[in-house]
């Protein structure tokens, strides 16, 4: 059987780590084997200008990256570029593009309309606030790049309901939009019996702690500063719960210095990068999961990871991760509201969750998985083609 080939324009993929690569990457090699062939144009950071990520080709554009020092994750390709995103999507039967702000989707959207290519757009999160001028800019830049691109698509998929409203609110069309939740890795991501004592004594904690686990960019706009003001307030009323953040960015060193200034950093640990793969052992050493973020949030994968390891959430209410905790394992908190972050740690730490694990997990395969994400992705593809 002929295999449907498909262009998939994203700014960023692996071994670059973040959402949007994740989904690329899970939705991608699922759709192998859905007779699907999918071709990633991706920008090229410190990689070769074609490589293979799970049997799926990747070729790469050349780009000014001048915003990823700055923390704004967005790329400006090069006029000779330009071939790489007419060749791959001349030879494709559909376009899909992830993000609606980047110059790359619209390039994409644009050249699907002049060869008569079905165009799908994926927008993953809600708008991001950096409290200063990016704010200004990533608006200007809606107006522009986001608002043509969305014209464009054919088909529009929402991460969430959130997201669907940030997108009608720049004039996409009702009829257009697909609110399509993302998956979790079922097989990966799940309650490992008898890891929780050995990733403890690993990482220095000890038994019979409350372990509030956070995984995180440390950036801004993902409330690493709210998260450690929280756990200060926290751990000085209970000083057997340590949190244990998972990642590394630009303010790692000023947060460590804070931990430091506070008098937490006993109890304040940071693991620095982690790789995927690893994910799920930090996951289980842990008692709960806590998500600070303070904007941008479309659905976010790292809170769905946790609860498939039967862990219960505690989330700042921006974007969608409101629509996808369950109740009974979920509770929502203001942003930017270190005290009622704190509160809702210090209740959950008085918790015993540990019985009701593995019913959280049946409701997770119930609700959530990659594959039926892609399922529901194919029909969409085969209702344009």
């Amino acid at each position: 059987m002929v295999q449907t080939k498909l262009c998939i324009v994203t700014h960023t993929f692996l071994p670059h780590v973040g959402g949007i690569e994740k989904v690329v990457n899970e939705q991608s090699k699922r759709l192998l084997q859905k007779n699907f062939e999918p071709i990633v144009i991706t920008n090229r950071i410190g990689t070769p200008k074609h490589y293979i990520v799970d049997r799926v080709n990747v070729e790469c554009y050349e780009s000014l990256n001048t915003g990823f020092r700055l923390g704004i994750p967005y790329s400006i390709p090069t006029v000779p570029s330009f071939e790489v995103f007419l060749k791959a999507v001349k030879s494709s039967k559909i376009v899909h593009a992830h993000g609606h702000p980047y110059l790359t989707s619209l390039i994409a959207a644009k050249l699907a309309k002049r060869y008569s290519k079905p165009f799908v757009l994926t927008q993953h999160n809600t708008f991001i606030n950096y409290d200063n001028i990016f704010d200004k800019i990533e608006r200007l830049n809606d107006l522009a790049v986001g608002k043509e691109t969305l014209k464009e698509a054919d088909k529009i998929i929402t991460v969430s309901r959130a997201t669907k409203d940030y997108v009608l609110s720049l004039g996409a069309r009702p009829q257009k939009i697909q609110v399509m939740y993302n998956g979790v890795d079922l097989q990966h991501f799940k309650p490992l019996p008898g890891k929780r004592e050995e990733m403890r004594r690993k990482l220095g904690i000890r038994p019979n702690a409350i372990v509030a686990i956070t995984v995180r960019r440390l950036v801004y706009k993902n409330g690493v500063d709210t998260l450690i003001e929280g756990a200060s307030i926290a751990i000085k009323k209970n000083q057997n719960i340590t949190f244990l953040v998972v990642g590394k960015g630009p303010d790692q060193v000023s947060v460590q210095m804070r931990a430091q200034e506070l008098g937490i950093e006993n109890n304040f640990i940071l693991t620095g990068f982690v790789k995927d793969e690893d994910l799920p052992l930090y996951y289980n050493a842990a008692d709960f999961f806590v998500l600070p973020s303070k904007s941008g949030e479309g659905l976010p994968l790292v809170a769905l990871e946790a609860m498939a390891c039967g862990l219960p959430v505690i989330a700042t209410d921006v974007g969608g991760i409101g629509e996808i905790l369950i109740e009974k394992w979920g509770k929502l908190v203001p942003p930017n509201d270190s005290s009622m972050l704190a509160k809702a740690v210090l209740e959950f730490a008085t918790d015993d969750f540990s019985s009701r694990r593995i019913e959280l997990r049946a409701e997770m395969e119930k609700k959530f998985s990659w594959d039926k994400n892609v399922e529901r992705l194919v029909e969409i593809y085969e209702e344009l083609i």
